[in-house]
């Protein structure tokens, strides 16, 4: 792919990058706080990205996570430019009211800059943030008078069902991993993994027990009936060969703070070495650059999903091709986030719940078809599933459904991308190349 003289340049700079400083009385003293938003490109509008609370973010981190933020948005075709933010803050030292203050008071210093608006820029959760820090933004948001209030409900996505969320919004970037799985396994122009194209028995790791982790964990245990047999966290990995039941192992966590004691399994306090457990697929869904040039020879999956961002190390990815491991990349696979949070922004913006206008169509032609079947036959039509063929879809049965096609839509793309252009010879390439030649299409139709 050939960009005119000077566009390479323009598309892989951000547009700009703030760093806004602000104090917050707690605890009888002033506390300073420091945050990023950052705009990488705004060849389409609103920008849009998550913003995450971790004390080791920095303006480099949030301007590359913008920037893959942009070619993911334009890979999936969502109508988003790319944007990141951040906030220098472990939660864990705040209480819930405190944190609640700091985040009302960063909205307000990124309403001035007009870096949170449903027309410009569309923050979302991201690490150390969740539905509830979403809710307090929008809430905090209206407060500062915007001028579109009627739709100042979509500055965010994200956000609780009963503030104007969208159900499946909280899965979304695990389900969004299990269906990118499904489309690799589903196309017969790969061997699938060593050769299987069904995941029922195949073993799967997954590092990182967040709610990406755990989520694409529990979809593809409970319905595609794979064996999830380590699950690795920051203090270690839990292991049996004969697989982890993923609920009970989210309870025990949640009851002890940790993933290791499960019982049931083996514990190990060394992380890196649940990386390396022999798998079918590695599911990486926690921090960037798990996988390094020291690691990559000693992991032992076939196939690598990646779930978080950049889990792969630059200097990693070579050492993993040449053992033949493929990769499906971040850019797609963890699109799941970004795509709902799309249909939760037209929800907002539309002020009509999915499904609110054709449910009932939809009931009465399925109820025809049941009597035109029972009438042709003479059979009654089975019960086990007569309830589910007649039901007209809830709004999460549609967003599902959205996400669904929106991600076999993205991968026909990169296998087409693979079949047209021999020299392209990996999906991560093949991803670049769509999400690029997207952007430079939109700046070229705009004059830039």
């Amino acid at each position: 792919m050939i960009l005119p003289d000077g566009l390479a340049e323009r598309i892989k700079a951000c547009n700009s990058t703030y760093t806004v400083r602000f104090g917050v009385r707690l605890r009888g003293r002033m506390y300073s706080f420091t945050g990023w938003r950052s705009v990488h490109s705004e060849h389409v509008e609103p920008a849009k990205g998550g913003i995450r609370y971790d004390e080791s973010s920095t303006a480099e981190e949030v301007e590359a996570l913008a920037a893959l933020m942009s070619l993911k948005c334009a890979l999936v075709d969502v109508p988003f430019g790319g944007s990141k933010g951040a906030l220098c803050i472990n939660p864990k030292d705040w209480d819930v009211h405190e944190l609640e203050r700091i985040t009302r008071r960063f909205t307000q210093e990124l309403a001035k800059r007009n870096l949170i608006s449903p027309g410009r820029n569309v923050p979302a959760p991201d690490m150390g943030t969740g539905e509830r820090e979403m809710a307090w933004m929008a809430d905090e948001y209206k407060r500062t008078g915007p001028s579109d209030i009627v739709n100042a409900n979509a500055c965010v996505t994200g956000k609780p069902l009963s503030r104007g969320g969208i159900a499946g919004r909280t899965e979304a970037t695990g389900r969004g991993v299990q269906y990118a799985i499904h489309c690799f396994l589903r196309d017969r122009a790969h061997q699938g993994v060593a050769g299987r194209h069904d995941l029922k028995e195949m073993k799967i790791v997954i590092q990182g027990f967040g709610n990406v982790g755990y989520h694409a964990a529990k979809f593809l245990s409970e319905d595609d009936g794979a064996h999830i047999v380590c699950i690795a966290e920051r203090d270690g990995y839990i292991y049996n060969p004969t697989g982890l039941d993923v609920e009970s192992v989210k309870k025990h966590q949640l009851t002890t703070g940790s993933i290791l004691g499960f019982e049931g399994a083996v514990s190990s306090p060394n992380t890196a070495e649940g990386l390396e457990v022999e798998c079918d697929i590695l599911i990486p869904a926690a921090m960037e650059g798990a996988i390094t040039a020291e690691n990559a020879h000693r992991i032992r999956a076939r196939l690598i999903a990646e779930a978080a961002n950049g889990p792969i190390a630059a200097e990693a990815e070579p050492i993993i091709w040449r053992n033949g491991v493929v990769i499906l990349p971040d850019l797609f696979v963890n699109a799941g986030g970004v795509i709902v949070s799309y249909f939760e922004w037209v929800k907002n913006l539309t002020h009509i719940p999915f499904g609110l206008m054709e449910r009932r169509r939809r009931e009465r032609r399925n109820s025809q078809i049941t009597a035109v079947l029972e009438t042709m036959t003479g059979k009654d039509f089975p019960e086990d599933i007569r309830d589910e063929f007649l039901e007209g879809g809830s709004e999460l049965d549609l967003v599902r459904s959205g996400l669904d096609d929106v991600m076999r839509g993205a991968y026909e793309k990169m296998s087409q991308t693979l079949r047209d252009h021999p020299e392209i010879k990996d999906f991560r390439t093949a991803a670049y190349h769509i999400a690029l030649s997207r952007i430079a299409d939109a700046y070229k139709a705009i004059g830039i």
